[in-house]
């Protein structure tokens, strides 16, 4: 009885083309990875030998593929540990940056404080402080000494020896309450200081200061001269109680009482 291969759609594949089809899917489990999972050798067995189909190439190639899937995954692994340690070290790094900014900044402003703290000790000191009238110069005629050149018998002030023109300095700081002409003192300035005691600068030849101006230790408010009662160019400088003639104290002893050597 003969019998009719089969054809059409339900032909069965030939043998190369079954091991070409086994093939291509052990390839494509490889490239996956998933072709650790394909069963033991012995269920190949019963296919040709590997010669005829092309399968020991697709294991070998398989093999190959794996190891470098793993070795990428260990490099990537490796420069994302990298990256990682970089970016933690630049945050470090960033992190100390702005730590040292501010230690500056603070120390700065420290230092600034501590500038503008002493500024303002020395002004408060300077401001607090007496200076003789005419720096270097001496007291020609003292305080209470008699005579009939004096309308009240004695001298209520001191004389400063000086040149006609010499600068004259506030002794404090205080308040120009008269500025002008005053009689026997010639041109005179009173200065009402910040202690409540009032000085006065007399026989001046000229005067540099206005009534209600405000005045600082050793500022010039005018130049000596010998205008009114003199004899010739002085200073007269008295301290008082009060702004008018006859309130006057020793101004020797209250220049040396704010620290005025004489």
């Amino acid at each position: 009885m003969a019998f009719t291969r089969a054809t059409g759609k339900h032909r069965r594949p030939s043998r190369i083309q079954r091991g070409t089809a086994r093939a291509a899917g052990v390839a494509a489990l490889a490239t996956t990875g998933v072709i650790g999972t394909v069963a033991a050798p012995a269920a190949f067995a019963a296919e040709p030998a590997p010669e005829q189909t092309g399968l020991t190439p697709v294991v070998t190639m398989g093999g190959t593929v794996a190891q470098q899937i793993d070795a990428q995954a260990v490099a990537q692994k490796h420069a994302a540990e990298e990256a990682a340690a970089r970016k933690k070290a630049e945050e470090a790094a960033r992190e100390r940056a702005a730590e040292a900014a501010k230690k500056a900044k603070e120390a700065a402003e420290k230092a600034r404080e501590a500038k503008e703290r002493a500024a303002r000790e020395a002004e408060r000191k300077r401001l607090n402080s007496f200076v003789s009238p005419i720096p270097g110069s001496y007291v020609s005629t003292g305080y209470k000494t008699g005579g009939a050149v004096w309308s009240s018998g004695s001298h209520t002030g001191v004389d400063f020896h000086a040149a006609s023109g010499t600068a004259v300095h506030a002794v404090g700081m205080g308040t120009v309450v008269e500025a002008g002409w005053g009689g026997a003192y010639g041109n005179q300035v009173v200065i009402k200081m910040n202690d409540g005691t009032y000085t006065q600068y007399g026989h001046l030849s000229s005067i540099g200061v206005s009534v209600g101006q405000q005045v600082t230790p050793g500022q010039q408010i005018g130049l000596s001269g010998a205008t009114g009662n003199v004899t010739g160019p002085h200073l007269h400088f008295e301290a008082r109680t009060s702004p008018e003639y006859g309130s006057d104290i020793d101004p020797v002893a209250y220049l040396r009482s704010h620290g005025v050597n004489l």
